[in-house]
């Protein structure tokens, strides 16, 4: 290769490259605040029974209409954020940032699976044609006893939790981002697990799943500037 097309081969790369870390860093704190939205209105609680759960929601279906085009925009971008924030975390802290990787991976990849996302779906149809709230109960009770969907279930619960906890650790550990965002990761998890399930308040939980969506956005811009991984 001369050197006029090794120096248009270079120059001809770096804004694709550049290009690709800007899209990517613009994906990557839409997912959690999409959840972040999701969990502010939502209009059921997370430990309410399933014949509850379709009540409430048979009662605010355009919330649930909203809840469910939001949840499907956090699934079309949490993977790619997950792992672009994934891998900085691994660069910075190799064992940390791995584990939590996979946790958050595997857990994000299982809402797909899961009657977390799924049982939204279905309580809102059922409610458009008509079903009782507690026929639409024992139709989710059913399905969540199915064992793949019930283990998917719960890695997902698990599985984002600890992941992102870790990451957000694994980013402190590592000063790949200021300590106070990589911080908000890992504490978003913990706040949401109180405000979710321990002491359910929505507003409260949507704040808490905003921390880990400011602190993906500084993960971001990190991208941004690093050379690429």
């Amino acid at each position: 290769m001369t050197a006029t097309a090794a120096a248009q081969a270079s120059t001809g790369s770096r804004p694709q490259a550049g290009f690709d870390r800007r899209a990517l860093a613009v994906i990557t704190p839409i997912g959690p605040l999409a959840i972040a939205i999701v969990r502010a209105i939502l209009p059921y609680n997370t430990a309410d029974s399933n014949a509850t759960m379709a009540a409430k929601v048979a009662a605010h279906q355009g919330t649930e209409t909203i809840v469910v085009w939001l949840t499907l925009l956090a699934l079309l971008t949490l993977i790619p954020g997950v792992i672009a924030v994934g891998l900085l975390a691994r660069r910075a802290a190799p064992r940390l940032g791995t584990t939590g990787l996979v946790l958050a991976f595997a857990g994000f990849m299982s809402l797909f699976w899961s009657t977390v996302a799924g049982s939204d779906n279905i309580a809102l149809g059922a409610a458009r044609i008509g079903q009782s709230p507690a026929l639409t109960g024992k139709l989710l009770d059913s399905i969540g006893a199915i064992p793949p969907v019930g283990f998917a279930s719960d890695l997902f619960v698990a599985g984002h939790v600890l992941g992102l906890i870790l990451i957000g650790i694994a980013l402190w550990r590592g000063r790949a981002m200021p300590a106070w965002a990589a911080l908000a990761i890992a504490v978003s998890q913990v706040l949401h697990v109180i405000f979710a399930i321990v002491v359910p308040v929505h507003a409260l939980d949507g704040l808490a799943w905003c921390l880990a969506a400011v602190g993906f956005a500084v993960a971001a811009s990190v991208l941004i500037r690093e050379p690429a991984m």
